[in-house]
């Protein structure tokens, strides 16, 4: 079982696993050895509750497809098992984002003495740009 919170457990046997050869430097290696994970997590098929479902899909996330599907792939290291542990570190902290609800944002209004001391500024500045100016008697 995977920990999401409290609350929330994801069983292992609906996410599942692709291991695909990683792309870039590595030599010999990257040409043998399947060291890529792919996470592959079918949202509308979990046993995730419909609050965590609905977030999900809502996300503007690349790894989230349009069909519902979570896929993270993960090529960091040259250990398979490595890349595991990161795509699915990766996959908890994606739910875990979705649980969190943003403070509402008060409106406020600058004080008197804030848009006194914004308009004496404007002023001074103003002024000393009136000095700068070229003044030629005709």
């Amino acid at each position: 079982m995977i920990q999401i919170s409290a609350r929330v457990n994801i069983a292992e046997q609906e996410i599942e696993w692709q291991f695909i050869r990683s792309s870039g430097a590595g030599g010999q290696n990257v040409n043998k050895v399947a060291t890529a994970a792919q996470l592959i997590f079918d949202i509308q098929a979990s046993s995730l509750p419909e609050f965590y479902k609905e977030r999900l899909l809502q996300l503007r996330d690349h790894r989230i497809t349009q069909s519902g599907k979570v896929i993270i792939k993960c090529q960091e290291t040259r250990s398979q098992l490595n890349n595991r542990e990161l795509a699915l570190e990766q996959f908890i902290a994606l739910v875990k984002s979705v649980n969190v609800t943003q403070k509402r944002r008060i409106a406020t209004k600058p004080s008197r003495s804030a848009k006194r001391k914004r308009i004496e500024s404007k002023k001074k500045r103003g002024a000393t740009k009136v000095l700068r100016q070229n003044k030629s008697i005709d």
